[in-house]
């Protein structure tokens, strides 16, 4: 049975790595089509929009893995059936139990790819490409927002008007309320440079207290200024939530929570992080049962295109829950899991229909 084992893995891994090899050099080739149009942009050129296409590369592997791990099993059971291998298994004494066992082994280490791949490399690859943008179109992150960035930080409001792509700010207004929501103090600063571990050195700082009676004005050069806004947070304007590690993500929800703010988009963007590996461990059990039939014409593209489809309604599925759990305040738990817990009983009662007939 070992034999078996390491034939399944390996015709089924060489499928799934050819089809997300084809994946990744169609949705590049869109990448880069759609880069092309920013060329010329500031000092944007060709060879950065190409460089900008391949940091993101990991994301889309990070996306497109489900995918690829449905289609590529697809092919190599509906290939194995052509040449009536799954056959010989099954007259063999080889149960659907035990064959869907191997296929999970392959697929738990497609998933634990894909679980370093969104923790690892695509989140940093995912700020660089963004900074590489920035940096080459003159841009900075916050300039099409009108009033700036807008943070809680306890008793504080703070207003920063452009955020650079290496984490500094410029145009820094922050707001004091004492413990009865009255305004205390304004402090305007030019600039502000992050100083680990929770400090930022502010620079061209004017100071406004108000007293009761009066409100004293007060110039200083620099001042050290100690905030639990820090770079993970602004690392938010340029990462989408579903592309930071979950590390920078658990951080963020706290900040918010801590500041009485809402967190529900984070909190599904955590819970799908940690759930959508396990999805190439649904698509393997959703493709079996199509490996069980044995039309030699034209069962192989039939099967691919259904698989193309699935994938593609997998993907959508996602997206619409995640959508929706935050417009109805469903449980992130919920939203997240749904759509592969709804393709799992698909996939049971697939298998079970085969098994019947």
């Amino acid at each position: 049975m070992r034999i078996y084992r390491r034939y399944l893995a390996r015709e089924v891994s060489g499928a799934i790595l050819l089809v997300l090899a084809g994946f990744l050099a169609l949705f590049s080739f869109f990448d880069m089509i759609t880069e092309v149009k920013n060329v010329g942009e500031g000092s944007y050129q060709l060879h950065h929009a190409l460089v900008f296409v391949m940091l993101k590369m990991p994301g889309r592997i990070y996306e497109l893995m489900p995918i690829a791990v449905l289609i590529g099993t697809l092919y190599a059971l509906s290939t194995l059936a052509r040449h009536s291998e799954i056959t010989v298994l099954r007259v063999s004494g080889m149960s659907t139990g035990r064959l869907l066992s191997g296929l999970f082994q392959v697929a738990a280490f497609f998933a634990a790819i894909t679980f370093l791949i969104g923790e690892v490399v695509a989140p940093p690859s995912e700020r660089a490409a963004q900074q590489l943008r920035l940096n080459q179109k003159g841009r900075a992150v916050g300039q099409d927002l009108r009033s700036g960035l807008w943070v809680k930080d306890e008793r504080s409001f703070i207003n920063v008007k452009v955020v650079l792509p290496d984490t500094r700010l410029r145009g820094i207004r922050i707001f004091v309320f004492d413990d009865s929501a009255k305004l205390r103090s304004v402090t305007d600063a030019q600039e502000g440079s992050y100083i680990p571990p929770a400090s930022w050195r502010l620079s061209g700082v004017v100071r406004t207290d108000l007293r009761d009676d009066r409100a004293e004005v007060t110039r200083l050069p620099d001042q050290e200024w100690h905030s639990a806004l820090n770079p993970d947070i602004l690392a938010v304007l340029m990462v989408a939530p579903e592309r930071m590690s979950l590390l920078h993500l658990s951080a963020y929800v706290r900040h918010l929570a801590e500041n009485s703010q809402k967190t529900m988009r984070y909190d599904i963007a955590l819970w799908k992080k940690v759930i959508y590996p396990l999805a190439a461990l649904v698509m393997v059990a959703l493709a079996l049962p199509f490996g069980y039939t044995h039309n030699r014409v034209s069962g192989t593209s039939l099967k691919i295109f259904s698989g193309v489809m699935i994938g593609v309604f997998f993907y959508m599925l996602n997206g619409l829950f995640s959508n929706l759990g935050a417009i109805n305040s469903w449980s992130p738990v919920v939203s997240a899991i749904a759509p592969s817990a709804l393709f799992m009983l698909a996939a049971g009662g697939m298998i079970w229909w085969v098994e019947r007939r």
